[in-house]
């Protein structure tokens, strides 16, 4: 079976490692904003892993598909994240890396094979990821740790009722975004949906979660993704298909030299919901 983490990353994920615990009561009585970031944030940093997923990019002109992996990891002090592309042949090898600690800035380095680097800094964060509706902002930021949180109510998203999670960076907290709103599942706490707000008011990023199964550690996970950008044109599907968190980094593993080549590493696929 094919299946997505994160936080994203966005995250990950955004979208990629947005890792959350099965909640086990039939009818979960409502956390406070408090409760819902120290579990969202908390399981987002929850060590390294390594993903396999595909990314559908659709536009008015045409469609592309990438295949890629990720390894990353992720601390409360810390996250390294390495994007890498493993197919079409002519895109092989195309990979961003990307850190951050603390509030500082994040910084990383971008290559193109054979032999073309370039430095990647706050200035780079509104750019998308490899062409996609994601921005390199959404695979290492975490906005469950910022300072601002609170609760604007639930709305239904299909026959979940969510309750409605609003963030906002703090004075020393710098984002592209002024603030995301999150619409968590209450019983599987898993976010259906987040909006991110650009914070020169260029317009709004949405991912849906469109599928939801379980990692390797049985925890309930968004699998799959639709992303819509501001640019308004175009969209990214993107369907995770294998997972290990099992695995084990070095700091060698994220550096300049290291996106000169695919780490080949055994990826295990998700438990079926």
């Amino acid at each position: 079976m094919r299946h997505r983490t994160t936080s994203l990353a966005l995250t990950a994920v955004l979208v990629f490692s947005l890792q959350v615990p099965s909640a086990h009561a039939a009818n979960p009585p409502a956390l406070s904003a408090k409760e819902l970031t120290a579990n969202l944030s908390t399981l987002q940093q929850d060590g390294s892993s390594h993903i396999r997923l595909k990314f559908v990019i659709k536009s008015a002109s045409e469609n592309k598909v990438l295949q890629l992996q990720i390894l990353q990891r992720r601390s409360e002090e810390s996250t390294e994240v390495i994007y890498q592309i493993l197919w079409p042949k002519e895109r092989q090898g195309e990979s961003v890396l990307l850190k951050k600690s603390g509030n500082q800035a994040p910084t990383g380095m971008q290559f193109l094979p054979p032999d073309k680097s370039s430095a990647l800094g706050p200035g780079n964060l509104r750019d998308p990821l490899f062409g996609s509706d994601l921005a390199f902002a959404d695979l290492i930021e975490n906005f469950y740790t910022w300072e601002n949180q609170s609760l604007q109510g639930e709305e239904m998203i299909g026959k979940v009722n969510c309750q409605i999670l609003e963030s906002s960076p703090g004075k020393t907290q710098s984002s592209i975004y002024s603030r995301v709103r999150s619409w968590v599942d209450p019983e599987r706490l898993v976010p259906l949906r987040v909006e991110k707000y650009l914070s020169s008011g260029g317009g709004t990023r949405r991912i849906e979660t469109t599928l939801v199964t379980k990692n390797d550690k049985g925890q309930n996970i968004p699998a799959n993704l639709l992303v819509k950008g501001p640019r308004g044109d175009s969209s990214t599907e993107v369907e995770g298909s294998r997972l290990n968190t099992k695995v084990v980094f070095e700091d060698k593993d994220f550096t300049p030299e290291a996106l000169k080549e695919i780490k080949k590493l055994k990826s295990s696929p998700a438990e079926k919901p």
